[in-house]
């Protein structure tokens, strides 16, 4: 278990209960479904990330547009940097590729795992 803010507890029950229709797309098609367990909206330090694999350690974030905004491109590279000093793999995908191209987007999830 990773530590982590009481607060983030908080807001990331908010976040499960106001999901992304690219977050529904992915967990309803396919990591709800999947044999390893996903948890959604995970708290982990002071980050909350979309989607958590305990036992792969493999954390999936999608992407809105603002994540291509330069001070997110850096906080996003912080984040992940953090993530991967927990030994915590991240892995990122857009919204648009999650709506276009869901068969891939499930297909390196699995090798990533």
């Amino acid at each position: 278990m990773f530590p982590y803010p009481q607060e983030n507890r908080l807001l990331a029950r908010e976040l499960r209960n106001n999901a992304t229709l690219e977050e529904k797309k992915l967990w309803r098609g396919f990591l709800s479904k999947h044999p390893a367990r996903f948890l959604r909206q995970r708290p982990i330090g002071r980050y909350i990330v979309d989607f958590y694999c305990p036992s792969s350690n493999l954390v999936i974030e999608i992407d809105g547009k603002q994540h291509e905004e330069n001070d997110m491109v850096e906080s996003d590279r912080i984040r992940t940097e953090y993530l991967n000093s927990l030994g915590i793999k991240v892995i990122r995908f857009t919204n648009q590729e999650v709506t276009e191209a869901f068969p891939v987007v499930c297909k390196r999830i699995e090798e990533s795992m």
